[in-house]
C-alpha cells in the first residue's frame, strides 16, 4: 500500500491518511465568527478525503488578528459554529484541528484583496504589540514592546482559547509560532532586542514558546495531540535558522509536543527564498532526523507522487498542503487513483468513482 494512505498514530487520534489541510486564512470573518464559507471551504477538503482538516489562524485575542477579517476563538460567541464545523468533518471521517495564533506586529492590516496594507487609526486600527518596538516594514505601524504584564496576559488568552477549542470539538491544537507573528518574532534575534528573560539567548528567545506549550498542554491532557508551526528559518543572515530549529524542536518534544509543522520564513522583508518545489522539505528531514519528532512537510507539494517519495525518504511522517487543495480539494481521492489504492469515497459520489 502507498505510505500516502496508510494510517498515523497520535496519542489518541488515528489519522485514516498522511494529508493534511494546511491552515489558510480565508480572511471571511465579521468579529472573528466562522461563517457558511467556513463550513463549505473545509468541508470540501472533507468530503475531498484529507485525513486532518486546521482551520486558518484563529486568533486567540482581538488584537491577535492580522485583519478584522480573521477567525478567532477569543469568546464564546465563537464557539457554537465552530462546533457545527468539526462536527460536519468528524461525521464525514476527519479529524478537526485549529490553529491558535496571534499576530503580533504583523496585526491591524486589510486583507491582501483590500490592499494588504497597515490601517490607519481612520480605518479602524489597533494598537500592535510585539517583543520590540520595531515595525515589520517601512510604512507599517510601530509596534508597543510587550511589558511582562502583557505577555502574561497573552498566556491567559492562549489558555482560554484552547479551552473554547476543545469545547468546540476541535481533537488537535497547532500553536502558531512562525510567519513572522508573534511567537516567531520571539524566537528570532531579528526581531526580538529585549535585554529582559524573553530576549538575548536562545533559553531567552525561546522561553515565550515554551511557556504557551506547557500552558496548552496543562488544558488539553494527555489524549490530545500537540503540534506546533515554525519558521525552520528566517531566510536572513544571522537570524533564526534551521539548526536553531532543529535545537528547539528537541526541547519541544520533551514539553509534550508531538509533531513540527516545518514551514519557513515570513519574518524579515530582507529575506531570500529560492522557492521551488519541495524547497522547504529539507527542513522537515533535519528536524526528523536529529531529534525522532514527527514533523510534517510543506511548501510547494503538488503531485501524489512528490507525497509518496517525501514518506517513502523519511523526510516526514505528514504531508501537510495548502494551495494545491485550493486547486484541487478531491486530490486525496485522486492521489489515490493515482497510486492505484482503493479509498472509500463518500456515498453520495461513490456512482463517481
Amino acid at each position: 500500500m502507498a505510505l500516502l494512505f496508510e494510517p498515523l498514530e497520535i496519542r489518541n487520534i488515528t489519522l485514516k491518511n498522511r494529508i493534511m489541510v494546511s491552515p489558510m486564512c480565508q480572511y471571511s470573518s465579521t468579529d472573528g465568527f466562522a461563517n457558511n464559507w467556513h463550513l463549505v471551504h473545509l468541508g470540501a477538503r472533507v468530503v475531498g478525503g484529507a485525513a486532518l482538516v486546521f482551520t486558518e489562524a484563529t486568533a486567540v485575542s482581538p488584537e491577535g488578528r492580522i485583519t478584522p477579517d480573521d477567525l478567532g476563538i477569543w469568546k464564546d460567541e465563537h464557539i457554537p459554529f465552530l462546533k457545527k464545523i468539526t462536527d460536519f468533518i468528524r461525521e464525514n471521517g476527519s479529524v478537526p484541528g485549529i490553529q491558535l495564533a496571534h499576530a503580533g506586529r504583523k496585526a491591524s492590516h486589510f486583507s491582501p484583496w483590500k490592499g494588504g496594507r497597515s490601517l490607519k487609526e481612520e480605518e479602524g486600527s489597533w494598537q500592535t504589540l510585539a517583543p520590540s518596538a520595531i515595525a515589520y516594514r517601512e510604512g507599517d505601524a510601530v509596534p508597543k514592546e510587550m511589558t511582562q504584564e502583557e505577555i502574561g496576559h497573552f498566556i491567559k488568552d492562549f489558555g482560554r482559547a484552547t479551552q473554547r477549542a476543545l469545547e468546540a470539538g476541535f481533537e488537535i491544537v497547532e500553536i502558531h509560532a512562525a510567519h513572522g507573528y508573534l511567537l516567531n518574532e520571539f524566537l528570532s534575534p531579528l526581531s526580538n532586542l529585549r535585554n529582559d528573560e524573553y530576549g538575548g539567548s536562545f533559553e531567552n528567545r525561546t522561553r515565550l514558546l515554551l511557556e504557551v506549550v506547557k500552558e496548552t498542554r496543562s488544558i488539553i491532557s494527555d489524549e490530545t495531540p500537540l503540534f506546533v508551526r515554525i519558521s525552520a528559518t528566517d531566510w536572513v543572515e544571522d537570524g533564526w535558522n534551521e539548526n536553531d530549529s532543529a535545537r528547539l524542536s528537541g526541547i519541544l518534544k520533551e514539553e509534550g509536543v508531538d509533531l513540527m509543522d516545518c514551514s519557513s520564513g515570513g519574518n524579515s522583508p530582507e529575506q531570500k527564498i529560492p522557492v521551488a518545489p519541495l524547497y522547504q522539505v529539507p527542513f522537515s528531514e533535519k528536524i526528523k532526523k536529529e531529534t525522532g519528532i514527527l514533523t510534517g512537510a510543506v511548501g510547494l507539494i503538488t503531485t501524489a507522487e512528490e507525497a509518496e517519495q517525501i514518506l517513502s525518504e523519511k523526510k516526514a511522517d505528514l504531508i501537510i498542503m495548502a494551495r494545491q487543495l485550493l486547486r484541487e480539494p478531491y486530490f486525496p481521492l485522486h492521489a489515490a487513483q493515482r497510486l492505484c489504492v482503493d479509498v472509500k469515497w463518500p456515498s453520495q459520489y461513490e456512482r463517481a468513482k
